[in-house]
């Protein structure tokens, strides 16, 4: 198949405090969210000054790739849109079909399929092309990559990092925490998110010598009666001081690709909090940003979409996902209703 751009596709954040509300508006939109919680979750932004990493780290993961592209191709052009903040999708299609793109491959910053780390993006960007008018490009989704062995290989370096930090008589016995966005139970029925976060602890395990190790949540919001993937990691860090041994834990962010405000706010400033109450010694690794094999992962992603002769790479048992998904794939989860279980 022939491209002539590369859309690089991500959630967005705000750049000021007067964004913070106007964002999350766009993020809760249509979605069965408390207003409590919303101005709960703005107090994290406004925590850090009201501006969001993740359009910082998506500058930079895009200056890398541009960099890779350069010197080993293919030599194709970055554009980068968002879906609740800017660049906007609509204004990055209109950019491209302006730019003369006629197809392009997009990469979508969630390794994981799920409704809103896969299909959602692929609905907003069919939307975007849609209000794009004729000749707007069109936009194919680059595979969810959690089993691709640069993606397991950047995370497991990442976690070879954290552990150097805790002396070595320590080292084998520390806790092993993975965390990930937690989902509402009616989404994760519908997808293979948890199948494919237990594949990537496994392999990520087995690739630094482990057997122990945990998959927790974070991050979760919705009506309380609405059930979501857990145990939440502030639930295990209670748990692992209940029961004893050692106080080393390493939190693993395994369900994200940048240190972005879930990070900062519930792992570094949250868990951290808890863990120094606890008396536990918390070493968070760092998420896979722009380290050169991850972003070599990219292009390889890319190649194989061009190049039929290029080997679909992936560990375990699961395999390469599909290039185009199956029309009933990760549906979106009907709305929550009090009394649901």
């Amino acid at each position: 198949m022939n491209y002539d751009a590369i859309l690089v596709a991500s959630f967005g954040g705000p750049e000021s405090p007067d964004d913070v509300m106007p964002f999350l508006d766009n993020v809760l939109r249509g979605k069965n969210v408390p207003r409590e919680r919303m101005l709960e979750v703005a107090e994290h932004y406004y925590h850090f000054g009201g501006k969001s990493p993740i359009n910082d780290q998506n500058r930079q993961l895009i200056t890398a790739l541009e960099a890779e592209l350069s010197q080993h191709g293919p030599r194709l052009p970055i554009y980068w849109g968002n879906r609740n903040w800017n660049p906007l999708f609509a204004d990055t299609v209109r950019e491209m079909k302006t730019d003369g793109v006629r197809r392009a491959l997009v990469f979508v910053t969630s390794a994981y399929s799920s409704y809103s780390g896969c299909r959602q993006y692929r609905e907003d960007i069919a939307r975007a092309h849609e209000a794009a008018g004729e000749d707007a490009p069109i936009v194919d989704k680059i595979r969810a990559f959690h089993n691709h062995p640069g993606f397991v290989e950047t995370v497991a370096d990442r976690v070879k990092e954290s552990l150097e930090s805790i002396p070595q008589g320590r080292r084998e016995a520390a806790h092993l925490i993975y965390t990930a966005h937690s989902i509402p139970m009616s989404m994760a029925r519908g997808c293979d998110y948890e199948k494919q976060l237990r594949e990537t602890s496994r392999l990520v395990a087995e690739e630094l010598g482990r057997t122990e190790w945990r998959l927790v949540y974070q991050s979760r919001s919705g009506p309380a009666f609405q059930p979501w993937l857990g145990p939440d990691i502030l639930e295990c860090l209670r748990e692992i001081k209940a029961q004893g041994g050692s106080s080393d834990v390493v939190i693993v962010p395994i369900g994200f690709v940048s240190d972005h405000m879930e990070i900062l706010f519930d792992l570094d400033t949250e868990a951290r909090q808890l863990g120094a109450e606890l008396g536990l010694h918390m070493v968070r690794s760092a998420t896979v940003g722009t380290h050169p094999r991850f972003i070599r992962m990219i292009r390889e992603l890319i190649c194989e979409r061009i190049d039929d002769n290029c080997k679909r790479l992936a560990l375990g048992v699961l395999g390469p996902r599909p290039d185009i998904c199956p029309s009933d794939c990760c549906p979106m989860p009907r709305r929550p209703q009090a009394g649901d279980a």
